[in-house]
């Protein structure tokens, strides 16, 4: 079964076309280096909670959205070596003003249970 790498980051609405950008040069970087698929998803229908949601999550601020994204890899191993490979492209060195707040970002590896359908 693949290997799954999860985001949810805050981006303000008018960085929407900047992260767009920040994530379209990204992309292939990461399938050179191994990743299968890049998912790039922005809040459209994103309820609000009582306990928690996605903008508690993230302590997202007025004028902020949520951005939920995924890389599937072959396997651990391989997003592993990929993810070291990435961090080490000259390519992704990070733009001078990052479209998201990364300190708000949080992420995780997962191991797929169930996987069924296209993609």
């Amino acid at each position: 079964m693949t290997y799954v790498d999860g985001f949810v980051a805050p981006v303000r609405v008018e960085n929407k076309q900047a992260y767009i950008e920040m994530a379209a040069k990204a992309a292939p970087i990461f399938r050179e280096h191994g990743a299968l698929r890049i998912v790039e998803c922005w809040g459209h229908d994103v309820p609000r909670g009582k306990t928690t949601d996605f903008f508690m999550a993230v302590k997202a601020e007025e004028g902020e959205n949520v951005v939920f994204s995924w890389i599937t890899w072959p396997s651990k191993e391989v997003r592993d070596a990929g993810w070291a490979k990435v961090m080490a492209d000259e390519r992704m060195k990070p733009p001078a003003e990052m479209p998201f707040d990364g300190k708000r970002m949080f992420w995780g590896g997962f191991e797929t249970m169930v996987d069924e359908g296209e993609g």
